[in-house]
């Protein structure tokens, strides 16, 4: 197979151990031997592989491909034993930032805000997010779906996975912004991917091409199921469970005011239907000098109205985190500054204080909420501490409202350096916990839940009394409130003989429980070999079944990363789980 790969590969190919090694990996807590490891000098290297794959997959049945961007994936995405595909190491490269005329998005959900875009970058999929986003700061602009792996992910991953991250509350996810994608279809060919109009769709059906096919097909897929797909799409903000159906037409006032988007169907796939090459993203102006303020709650009683209330306040993001991860941080405050240097280190312990008294007290609240403003648009709260009366642009005087009305806690936060220390517990204090846990791994299996926020104050506790029953795992909860997606990664011991019945037992009741309250199994971590044996408790059989059916329609020789989306058993993902002697993976 190497050999024969070689006669057209332009890039680099690789089958040592140590390359097997790593690519069996991502941040999941599986493990698969790839046969293959190929370095993707450019689209064409791409295309010609995939028409080679057409034809040897006579003599190699088992063969598939699998693209992977940087390996930040923690559902076991981009896992595959055939041929791994890697785009960082030459398909990254940025190719413009422009400012654009002001347009506007369609709004997300109902009752969410249109937004409007002043940019749009084109990039290859192998482009680190970083790098991508230090090119269009400067020149004012964000991509605004980023993840809190936002400094090592990259934007092939962003698009596979549908992700979003503190700032999706307002701004959305990585599906609002994707204007444009190219992509190798199952034929071999590079073609683009755009929102069509319902007579340039009609143009494109009637052509003779894979990509007209694919389009005659999804679209009749979707006029004749459409009740169907309607009646499944998930009531939350924030889905990337399954293809995401419900999301390919836009309806206008008239019919010809209709807009097909296949690459609503195409971002959020992991890879399934094809080989995403370059995208052209929407971007957004900058954020300036945000302002966050932190509100205590010490229970969970009234959670959902409180939550809602603080929302219509429109915050730019809205984050969480539990009493477990706040004492976490606590215990190991020095590891959490280390990095500062001397003097930053000193002044961030000091501002620990209030925090050191506020746990000899006994009085540590069970959620922190983390509620952060465009700082442009309120007044100096700090050395104007009184209300702004009858001020739109006053939402911190809003929320001190609210605050008053529950009788919680808040506190406005002074500077850049006290705000660091609130999102350092929230971003950082897991990874503390796996560092000082000998012999123990993070298990991804039941880490991206998302519930109507209504439900909140009746959810958590019962998801927090179905994890506790297991004293084995060690765990925190910590999430995006205003969306209700919540984060939980448990610490487990991998050589546990218990552990693949506890990831069965329990993921099975959790996502019951999801689906109990109406939400989503996944909110923007992805399907992968960890959920998609589970979308079952989510959708109906005839959606599944709609679900192979896109699956077929794309890749009827099933070339395209297997097992995810569609024809994964939890018998195979558990069959996968890490070895105990696996290194931790980065």
């Amino acid at each position: 197979m190497k050999d024969e790969i070689k006669k057209f590969w332009k890039g680099d190919i690789d089958d040592s151990p140590e390359a097997l090694a790593k690519y069996s990996r991502d941040a999941s807590m599986f493990a698969i031997t790839p046969a293959l490891v190929v370095y993707s000098r450019d689209a064409k290297d791409i295309s010609e592989l995939v028409k080679w794959a057409n034809v040897a997959k006579r003599d190699y049945p088992n063969l598939s491909l699998t693209v992977r961007s940087a390996g930040t994936d923690m559902s076991g995405g981009p896992l595959n034993d055939s041929i791994i595909i890697d785009v960082t190491r030459y398909m990254n490269r940025i190719i413009s930032i422009n400012q654009t005329p002001p347009e506007a998005l369609l709004p997300r959900f109902p009752g969410a805000a249109a937004l409007e875009t002043s940019g749009e970058g084109i990039a290859e999929v192998g482009c680190f997010y970083r790098d991508f986003e230090t090119a269009t700061l400067a020149k004012g602009l964000l991509l605004p779906a980023y993840t809190a792996s936002k400094s090592i992910n990259a934007l092939g991953g962003m698009i596979g996975n549908n992700s979003g991250g503190e700032l999706a509350l307002r701004y959305g996810k990585t599906e609002d912004y994707v204007k444009e994608l190219s992509v190798v279809l199952s034929d071999g060919y590079e073609y683009s991917i755009r929102p069509l109009p319902r007579r340039e769709l009609m143009k494109v059906i009637n052509e003779q091409s894979l990509l007209g096919n694919i389009y005659k097909g999804i679209y009749e897929l979707i006029e004749d199921h459409g009740a169907i797909i309607e009646s499944a799409r998930p009531h939350v903000t924030k889905n990337s469970a399954g293809y995401y159906l419900w999301n390919v037409w836009s309806r206008g006032v008239t019919p010809d005011e209709d807009i097909f988007d296949l690459g609503k169907l195409f971002v959020g796939s992991q890879g399934t239907l094809g080989i995403a090459t370059k995208a052209t993203f929407r971007l957004v102006k900058n954020i300036v000098a945000p302002k966050l303020v932190v509100v205590f709650v010490n229970d969970y009683q009234n959670l959902g109205e409180i939550v809602s209330e603080i929302e219509q306040t429109k915050p730019l993001s809205f984050e969480s985190y539990d009493d477990k991860t706040f004492k976490l941080a606590m215990k190991f405050f020095k590891d959490l500054v280390k990095s500062k240097g001397l003097w930053g280190t000193l002044k961030m312990g000091l501002s620990f204080l209030p925090e050191f008294f506020m746990v000899l007290r006994g009085g540590v609240p069970k959620l922190f909420l983390l509620v952060e403003y465009d700082g442009s648009v309120i007044p100096d709260l700090i050395r104007n501490p009184e209300p702004v009366l009858n001020s739109i642009q006053d939402p911190i005087s809003k929320l001190r409202d609210i605050c008053s009305k529950w009788n919680l806690r808040m506190h406005i936060v002074e500077d850049e350096r006290e705000a660091e220390k609130y999102w350092a517990m929230r971003r950082d204090s897991f990874a503390l916990l796996r560092k000082h846990a000998e012999h123990m791994r993070t298990a991804p299996f039941i880490d991206d839940v998302i519930v109507p926020i209504e439900h909140m104050s009746t959810f958590l506790p019962e998801l927090n009394a179905l994890v506790a029953a297991y004293p084995s795992l060690i765990y925190t909860i910590a999430g995006h409130a205003g969306n209700g997606n919540f984060h939980i990664i448990p610490l487990v011991d991998p050589a546990d003989p218990k552990l693949p019945e506890i990831v069965r037992v329990l993921s099975q009741d959790v996502y019951k429980l999801v689906v109990k309250y109406g939400g989503s199994i996944t909110a923007e971590h992805n399907d992968g070999l960890i959920r998609t044996p589970f979308l079952s408790y989510q959708y109906s059989p005839e959606i599944i079944k709609l679900f192979e059916q896109v699956k077929t329609i794309f890749d009827p020789a099933s070339i395209f990363n297997p097992h995810k989306k569609v024809g994964c058993t939890l018998d195979y993902s558990l069959s996968h789980l890490q070895p105990s002697d696996t290194p931790h993976s980065s």
